[in-house]
């Protein structure tokens, strides 16, 4: 039975990704890792908590002890790194918990397999390792900073990160790829655009929007609302992880975009008309400090190596996305309340 350690995987990507491979891989014995911060919500994989193939640990990626254990526990065959603090704004006000979870906890995470999977040295001194594990490091197109009006981003552009979030992601990547260089420790680091889709943390734009406006809320639109991004929707994004994790080439980066390149401002009156609300709702605020202008991704290396293209077109992808707000209007009330941590912080707290 291979053995799949996901972290971070009670939050938005990463616990879509683990019911994927539970739906797929019968065979598959997945470990959730994830420290419950803010982002971090159990209800995510409640219908999968009594899966045979499924645990769940609290733990920090940081700490050292408790991947040791684990490792020594599992025997884990592949690792697929979720855990991040992700959000630009927050950054912003606290770069420090950014560098704390997405620099050394990355770091950490990389001793640790290394150490677990070294079987021993080739004769030139480098590590070898046992057969059929990867580390995979799930970053963000961020990392390469702003694009002007025409071009792409190919996983040979240069990194110029622009926020401390993307700073924080770029010095990831940068330690996911020496130590593929220093140590050949077998690693793919996967770049994405914006993901959206069911369970999407409520403070993320499209949810945000949605959830506004079915309150009738003002919905918040930085500067003139011109900032283009690609938006991929979360399970096309899973596939793409899937064929990366098994098929895609060691030490290499995979771009993962949607194909979906839209203004903000667009994207918000495309979920107003869906929705049937009015653009009186929509209010201008001050710009986030730096905000990049465009991303937009290049997905021919992962197109023609992996035969991987996305599936869902915007259009359709926000409305079912409306929909699944629509019909779960309970799990993202107790969010925005705040009530969703409080159950697992009492059943963890005696543990």
């Amino acid at each position: 039975m291979k053995k799949l350690l996901i972290t971070g995987g009670a939050g938005f990507i990463g616990s879509n990704f683990i019911k994927y491979m539970l739906k797929k891989y019968k065979e598959y014995k997945v470990l959730n890792l994830d420290l419950l911060t803010y982002a971090g919500n159990l209800e995510n994989l409640q219908m999968i908590e009594d899966n045979p193939n499924y645990i769940f640990i609290k733990g920090d990626i940081s700490d050292k002890k408790l991947l040791r254990e684990l490792f020594n526990k599992y025997d884990f065959n592949y690792i697929v790194n979720f855990a991040a603090e992700s959000h630009v704004d927050r950054s912003i006000q606290n770069p420090a918990s950014f560098v704390k979870t997405n620099v050394l906890g990355t770091q950490t995470l990389l001793d640790a397999a290394k150490n677990h999977w070294k079987k021993g040295e080739n004769k030139k001194g480098y590590p070898q390792y046992k057969d059929d594990v990867k580390f995979i490091q799930i970053s963000t197109d961020e990392v390469y900073g702003q694009l002007d009006k025409k071009g792409y981003f190919k996983e040979n552009s240069h990194i110029t990160p622009s926020s401390p979030y993307s700073a924080s992601k770029a010095s990831a990547d940068i330690f996911v790829s020496s130590y593929y260089k220093t140590y050949k420790l077998p690693i793919n680091i996967t770049r994405c655009s914006n993901n959206y889709g069911p369970f999407q943390f409520p403070e993320k734009l499209i949810p945000l929007i949605i959830t506004n406006a079915l309150k009738n809320k003002k919905l918040p639109v930085y500067g003139d609302g011109m900032q283009v991004r690609d938006w991929l929707h979360v399970k096309d994004h899973c596939k793409a992880l899937d064929l990366i994790l098994h098929r895609g080439k060691v030490g290499e980066v995979y771009n993962i975009g949607g194909n979906n390149e839209i203004t903000n401002l667009k994207l918000i009156r495309l979920i107003l008309d869906k929705m049937n609300k009015s653009e009186d709702l929509i209010k201008h605020v001050r710009d986030r400090l730096n905000h990049d202008q465009r991303y937009a991704i290049d997905n021919s290396k992962i197109t023609y190596e992996l035969n991987w293209k996305p599936q869902y077109k915007l259009n359709e992808g926000i409305g079912e996305t409306i929909n699944w707000y629509l019909n779960n209007r309970g799990w993202w009330e107790k969010i925005r309340s705040g009530q969703y941590q409080s159950y697992y912080e009492k059943m963890y707290s005696n543990r």
